[in-house]
């Protein structure tokens, strides 16, 4: 599979990656429903047979139960994997989750995710969200202590904008890679946030490119009606009318372009985050081996010129 190097670091990673927030399981606030980890342990094994060669998960994802996971299934295979984590969603014996880029806080939260992932250095290590933002300083350069004293091989942050960046660039440079939300139904990094990354030789790994499975081209309205009552989609307002219609129909013509080269709407998604020059890669979730299937195609596709012309009249015409 197809690699490409992660911004200035020496990472090459694949196109792309497992993402392991469904994984966590039920019970917490931002849930997909419940989950069975054998299944998960199988996705991962899956993923990892075809040449994936890195995992992202996050110690909020299953309030720690994710990097529990990945770390089972790591050591049932003779794959070896990046592994990169996130901070600052930190959460008590109330299982309620809060904010916190504080020195102390950061550096409990790597020795959690070192010991429930069971390796003695993180190869790259995120900050989740910037918050509180008056924080992101302080955040910014307890990390780069942590890397200096070789406990994370390389730093980076998740969804913050261009002025956030700067300001954590100000402090320690260089940020390594930033994960964004990147797909055809939230497409809005593309205009500054991106452009500022291929500039400055930031990696971007994107997450979500499948909308978090509207543009798998399996959703339908009866299944949003379904989801479990600890679905974090549930609360989401692309999965909710008028928008749900609009995206499913935005999968009916991932779907039509997918028939053409072989491959499904999920993968065509995928590729289409893929086309973006900013982009090295994109992460991925599966919940079983079945479901890896239909996705791992999205490294391999090429889109024509036929093929985004129809996506981008469609998304013109339905914006």
């Amino acid at each position: 599979m197809e690699t490409r190097q992660l911004g200035s670091s020496d990472l090459h990673i694949t196109r792309i990656g497992f993402g392991a927030w469904a994984i966590g399981g039920g019970g917490w606030e931002y849930a997909w429903g419940a989950q069975d980890d054998q299944e998960s342990i199988d996705a991962i094994h899956r993923i990892l047979d075809h040449g994936v060669n890195w995992i992202d998960t996050a110690a909020v994802y299953g309030l720690g139960h994710s990097e529990e996971v990945v770390a089972r299934a790591l050591k049932q295979t003779q794959h070896k994997p990046y592994v990169f984590t996130k901070c600052s969603l930190v959460w008590g014996d109330d299982r309620e989750i809060t904010s916190s880029m504080k020195a102390d806080s950061l550096r409990r939260e790597v020795e959690d995710s070192l010991r429930r992932l069971e390796v003695e250095t993180i190869d790259l290590y995120q900050i989740h969200w910037p918050d509180p933002e008056p924080e992101i300083e302080e955040g910014w350069a307890t990390l780069a202590a942590l890397q200096k004293e070789g406990k994370l091989r390389y730093i980076g942050v998740s969804n913050f904008n261009v002025e956030q960046m700067k300001r954590a660039e100000a402090v320690h440079s260089p940020i390594t890679s930033l994960q964004p939300p990147y797909s055809l139904v939230s497409p809005g990094v593309q205009d500054e946030i991106l452009p500022y990354c291929l500039a400055n030789n930031i990696g971007v790994i994107v997450y979500s490119p499948m909308a978090s499975g509207l543009l798998t081209g399996a959703m339908t309205s009866e299944r949003v009606a379904n989801f479990p009552a600890d679905d974090w989609r549930r609360r989401d307002g692309e999965f909710q009318e008028p928008r749900l219609s609009r995206n499913l129909a935005l999968a009916d013509v991932l779907k039509t372009i997918g028939q053409r080269h072989g491959r499904s709407a999920g993968e065509v998604a995928i590729a289409w985050t893929l086309h973006n020059p900013a982009v090295t890669a994109a992460i991925v979730g599966a919940r079983s081996a079945k479901q890896v299937d239909g996705i791992i195609g999205g490294a391999d596709i090429t889109l024509t010129e036929q093929d985004l012309a129809d996506i981008n009249g469609f998304v013109t015409a339905n914006p």
